[in-house]
């Protein structure tokens, strides 16, 4: 991640939907070139370009020149980085531990319980299906 880059001017560079999207089918579908993506998301290659322009400037994305082709790819660290940026004004007040800060007094309700018990069990589901994926790929 560009280390000069504020938190705030992250969420500028995400609070796109199109970059958004750009990321997830990066995550999705491993390293792709600008048409690939231009396909995926039904814009002109040009558009998707300066989308991944601005990500690659903030460190989300990197490329590396095969010939003609450029493909994409999602920077793993940077992604973690701002996960942690999240996990910090985490309205819950986790902050990433999976802790309610209503746990800690004792309070947490049975519905915030059971909300949170759905949501990791959807969390653990993504998580196979994208070992699943790799798995495949890797064959």
């Amino acid at each position: 991640m560009n280390i000069n880059l504020e938190p705030s001017e992250i969420f500028k560079v995400l609070g796109v939907e199109t970059r958004v999207k750009i990321i997830e089918i990066l995550k999705s579908r491993g390293p792709l070139g600008a048409n690939n993506i231009s396909e995926a998301l039904g814009i002109t290659p040009a558009a998707v370009s300066q989308h991944l322009k601005i990500l690659r400037q903030a460190g989300l994305v990197r490329n590396e020149r095969k010939g003609y082709w450029i493909p994409y790819s999602i920077d793993e660290n940077a992604l973690e980085k701002c996960r942690s940026i999240l996990n910090e004004v985490c309205s819950c007040g986790c902050r990433g531990t999976g802790r309610f800060k209503d746990q800690k007094s004792g309070k947490a309700s049975l519905e915030s319980l059971k909300n949170y018990e759905k949501e990791l069990k959807n969390e653990i589901k993504i998580v196979r299906e994208r070992i699943i994926e790799i798995k495949a790929k890797k064959k």
